[in-house]
């Protein structure tokens, strides 16, 4: 499933993916806690870091549409929630408090940053599923990754579209209220339930394994992880906002040191990805950025992974789907505009935890 790099224990790259894993959950908590904090981190920092993405870094950094669009696509969701939670000002005529979280235009930003994040994997699912037909070694971008495309990628761009389409109660977010333990003032979901999470998570560690299979250990497992853990412990019903917040955290972190993921000694790769690799040097391909070669015997990597991977997150996710649709019957309810599970236990538990 994954490929270690020669020479390097598999013992201590787990102890390197365990360090990624606490070290987004730390600064997850450490944003979402701190208001200031969160500022610097995802209107500060995207800033200079920008600025170095295009001058001293520019050879180096991802350059590839993907990766551009989704670290700034995740930071603008940070920045969004960030001002969800914390702006709030007075009527100049009635003198009455308002807050930016009572405002149904502003509810709408979360569901829709996250469609469209959802959308950008589910595109490149279907872009690597025709175009690679055969085993494929890229560089391109500042970037190397292998492809081999296949039916696995139509599965579980349908389960991405499934996963959009079962995003219900928009309008029901609301923030969490102030605690001695807790002053975070996280944008809860209430509607946003442990199973639309795991098959969240199933198709976008399969999109990983798909699309970025030179990525999915770290930016797969640890990435996805990380904001599920603090949803289901310290930060429930905020799991949108915890996702977006390691989500950018990781993004601009592989963007400014690529190598890490690539090249360094604590660099994974799928079954595949490392099967690619080999073909690419029997062959004598020549991995400089701009070169895009087929595998003439790609047919002969190994699939069952892929396949596999990606069949379980579309079964889940049309389960989900079928569960939100025998809803929506039952309780005649609009599962956009009202919330759809609010007879279960645990869309209560985090309602009681609103303001």
């Amino acid at each position: 499933m994954f490929t270690f790099a020669s020479g390097v224990s598999a013992g201590l790259v787990c102890l390197v993916w365990l360090a990624v894993l606490v070290s987004l959950f730390g600064l997850n908590e450490l944003t979402r806690r701190f208001k200031w904090i969160g500022f610097a981190a995802f209107v500060v920092l995207p800033t200079v870091l920008t600025v170095l993405w295009l001058t001293v870094l520019s050879d180096t950094a991802y350059m590839d549409w993907f990766h551009l669009v989704k670290v700034y696509s995740s930071t603008a969701g940070c920045i969004g929630f960030w001002c969800i939670r914390y702006v709030r000002g007075k009527n100049k005529k009635t003198g009455e408090e308002w807050k930016l979280s009572d405002k149904k235009w502003a509810l709408c930003f979360p569901p829709l940053i996250l469609a469209v994040n959802i959308a950008e994997a589910v595109v490149r699912d279907f872009q690597v599923g025709m175009k690679y037909s055969d085993g494929v070694v890229e560089c391109l971008n500042n970037q190397i990754q292998f492809y081999i495309g296949g039916s696995w990628n139509y599965m579980n761009a349908i389960a991405g579209i499934l996963n959009v389409i079962t995003i219900t109660g928009w309008f029901g977010i609301c923030i969490k209220k102030k605690t001695q333990k807790d002053g975070s003032h996280d944008m809860l979901w209430p509607d946003m339930l442990w199973f639309w999470i795991i098959a969240y998570d199933l198709w976008n560690f399969a999109y990983t394994y798909n699309c970025l299979p030179g990525h999915s250990w770290y930016a797969g497992l640890a990435l996805l992880l990380a904001p599920t853990i603090c949803a289901f412990t310290l930060g429930k019903g905020a799991w949108l906002q915890h996702r977006a917040q390691t989500l950018a955290l990781w993004c601009m972190f592989a963007q400014t040191f690529p190598a890490f993921l690539d090249e360094g000694r604590f660099a994974v790769d799928s079954t595949s990805a490392s099967q690619l690799k080999a073909l690419a040097s029997q062959q004598g391909i020549e991995l400089t950025n701009g070169t895009i070669s087929t595998i003439a015997d790609g047919a002969s990597v190994n699939t069952t992974a892929l396949f596999i991977f990606s069949l379980i997150a579309l079964i889940f996710n049309i389960g989900v789907f079928g569960y939100m649709v025998y809803k929506v019957i039952k309780t005649k309810r609009n599962p956009y505009t009202s919330e759809l599970y609010t007879d279960l236990a645990k869309y209560q538990e985090i309602k009681a935890l609103a303001e």
